[in-house]
C-alpha cells in the first residue's frame, strides 16, 4: 500500500461542487489493503444507495472509475472508486498482478464495506465495472447475491483474450502452447533476476499504421486527458507473466444463473465490442432470468469513449435502470 495516501484532489477530471469526497480504506479476504475514494452527495435525507466501481484494467481509480463513481454521486448515489489488488495506491505484493479470484474478492470487499456504512441502504447495493473490471464485475454478479444491479461498460472478456488473443485470433492449440512457452520462460528469467518484468504500458510512440484502438488507447492513458502517475497503462504496464493462469480459465461461466439486473454497455465501433455481445448473449442463453438484463449499444463509440466521454456515457440510462432495480 502506498504510504503517502492524501485527501488531495489528484484525478484526472475536476471536482464536482455537488459531492464531498475522502479516501477509505479496508481489507479484503485475502488481508489485502485497498484504498478508494468516496463520492457522497452533498444533499440527502435518508440512507443512500450504494456503488462500488473499478477499471478499466490497467488504469486507477484516479482515472475513469472515478469519474463514473462522482457523476453518479452527483445523481443521489453513495459510490466508492477503488485500486484493485497490487496496483495503485491498494496494497498487495508483488506489485502489478492480477488474479481473476482475488479481483473478484475485492469487488465482494467493497461491498462488504459499503453494507457497513450507517448511511448506506443495505438492500441497494450495485456495482460497476469498466473494461477488463466489466469482466470482473460480471463474474463478481454470478457469486454476490448481495449485489442488486450491475453495470458492465466496454467490456473485456480477460480470459477469452488470454486463452484466444485479440479477435479469438490465436485460437488455437499450437498458439496456445508457444504463449505457454513463452510465460515459462519468463518465469525462469523473473526467478534468477529476483525482480518481475513488465510488459510495458501504453506504446509510447504510436505508427500511423497502428490499429485504430491503440490510438485510442494513447489518447486516453498517454496525454493529459487521462494520464495518471500510478495508472499501469500510462507508465510499465502489468508484470510480463501476470494472466498466465488466465488461459486456462473461462469466466462467466454460471452467468445465465444471475437473478439480479445487469446492463452491458458497448460501443458499436470498440474492437471490444464482440465480447460485450457475447457476454451477454451467454448470460441471456437458456436463462430464465432475462426480463432485467439489458444490451445497451452506443452508436459510433469506440472502446475508450466510454472511459470518459460524458455525451457518450449513457449516464441517464444508467442511473434510471440502477433506480429501478435498487429497490
Amino acid at each position: 500500500m502506498n504510504e503517502s495516501i492524501t485527501n488531495e484532489w489528484n484525478k484526472v477530471f475536476p471536482l464536482s461542487d455537488k459531492v464531498n469526497h475522502k479516501k477509505v480504506i479496508f481489507k479484503n479476504h485475502f488481508g489485502i489493503t485497498l484504498v478508494a475514494d468516496m463520492y457522497e452527495p452533498k444533499q440527502y435525507k435518508s440512507k443512500l444507495p450504494a456503488l462500488a466501481v473499478c477499471g478499466p484494467y490497467g488504469a486507477v481509480k484516479e482515472q475513469s472509475s472515478g469519474l463514473y463513481a462522482q457523476e453518479l454521486a452527483k445523481r443521489g448515489f453513495l459510490t466508492i472508486a477503488f485500486d484493485p489488488s497490487f496496483t495503485g495506491e491498494s496494497g498487495g505484493n508483488p506489485r502489478y498482478m492480477t488474479s481473476y479470484d482475488i479481483n473478484v474478492e475485492d469487488f465482494q470487499s467493497a461491498v462488504d464495506y459499503l453494507i457497513s456504512l450507517d448511511n448506506v441502504d443495505s438492500e441497494k447495493i450495485g456495482i460497476i465495472g469498466i473494461c477488463g473490471w466489466g469482466g470482473m464485475a460480471l463474474q463478481t454478479a454470478c457469486i454476490d447475491t448481495r449485489v442488486k444491479a450491475t453495470i458492465v461498460s466496454t467490456m473485456y472478456d480477460m480470459s477469452r483474450v488470454a486463452g484466444n488473443g485479440y479477435f479469438d485470433k490465436q485460437n488455437s492449440e499450437e498458439d496456445r502452447h508457444n504463449q505457454r512457452v513463452s510465460l515459462n520462460n519468463q518465469r525462469n528469467e523473473d526467478y534468477k533476476k529476483k525482480e518481475y518484468a513488465l510488459a510495458g504500458g501504453v506504446v509510447e510512440h504510436v505508427p500511423e499504421d497502428a490499429p485504430d484502438f491503440v490510438k485510442d488507447y494513447y489518447a486516453y492513458y498517454k496525454t493529459p486527458r487521462g494520464y495518471h502517475k500510478r495508472s499501469l497503462n500510462s507508465n510499465n504496464g502489468w508484470v510480463v507473466q501476470t494472466n498466465t493462469s488466465m488461459m486456462n480459465v473461462r469466466l462467466f461461466h454460471y452467468a445465465n444463473e444471475i437473478r439480479n439486473a445487469v446492463m452491458i454497455i458497448h460501443g458499436d465501433k470498440a474492437h471490444s465490442f464482440y465480447m460485450g455481445r457475447d457476454a451477454y448473449e451467454n448470460m441471456i442463453k437458456d436463462s430464465k432470468y432475462k426480463n432485467n438484463k439489458e444490451f445497451v449499444v452506443i452508436p459510433g463509440a469506440t472502446h475508450t469513449d466510454l472511459y470518459d466521454q460524458k455525451d457518450k456515457i449513457p449516464f441517464d440510462k444508467i442511473e434510471q435502470f440502477l433506480k429501478d432495480n435498487l429497490k
